[in-house]
């Protein structure tokens, strides 16, 4: 009798021992799992967010979507002027001369290793399907100017694979699989990140 108590007892410790790993085991797993996909995702992000300041050098504007960008991008070209002169030494008493020149965008677009064809593509993982990211332009008023703004996101259920589930938001209280990931705001001049 003794004997089948201790087999019970062993057996119950066995099992709460697996119990226990595995309570351990998930949320550690879906942490890690979650800032390995995010590190990826706001790697693309700011890649997006420097080939918008490119476009934004070319036009004045930001790209309202993709194609528009990779024409620009692919097709334009960067103004450069150089002032010859001093307008605000009063010793200077020659001409002040402007020296304009001209830069392909594609040149610095090779030059920094952008994949044009791949931008508006969001990472994709072995259990994601291809998505696009979000992205919208804008001119506001804001402070009596007006400006240009761009917003470029996506939600995190499209990159999260297995763990786009609420469920996992009791491991980190601000994750939601429906929450956007982005750089921009449409309602004020602002480039950074939400997760900076």
């Amino acid at each position: 009798m003794r004997l089948v108590l201790n087999v019970i007892l062993l057996l119950i410790a066995a099992a709460l021992a697996y119990l226990l790993y595995t309570s351990i085991k998930e949320p550690i797993a879906f942490d890690n799992e979650k800032n390995r996909r995010k590190d990826i995702v706001v790697e693309k992000l700011e890649t997006i967010r420097t080939a918008q300041e490119m476009y934004r050098d070319i036009t004045g504007q930001f790209a309202p979507n993709f194609d528009t960008l990779v024409e620009v991008l692919t097709n334009g070209r960067f103004t450069r002027i150089a002032v010859i002169g001093d307008p605000d030494d009063p010793n200077f008493t020659g001409e002040i001369q402007y020296d304009t020149s001209y830069t392909d965008a594609i040149d610095s677009v090779r030059a920094i290793g952008m994949d044009l064809a791949a931008l508006r593509y969001v990472p994709q993982f072995k259990d994601t399907e291809q998505a696009e990211f979000r992205i919208a332009a804008d001119t506001i008023e804001y402070q009596s100017t007006t400006v240009a703004v761009v917003e470029v996101g996506t939600a995190w259920n499209t990159f999260m694979g297995p763990y786009s589930d609420d469920r996992f938001s009791k491991y980190d209280q601000k994750y939601s699989p429906n929450n956007i990931i982005k750089f921009g705001d449409l309602n004020k001049p602002n480039l950074s990140g939400n997760w900076e």
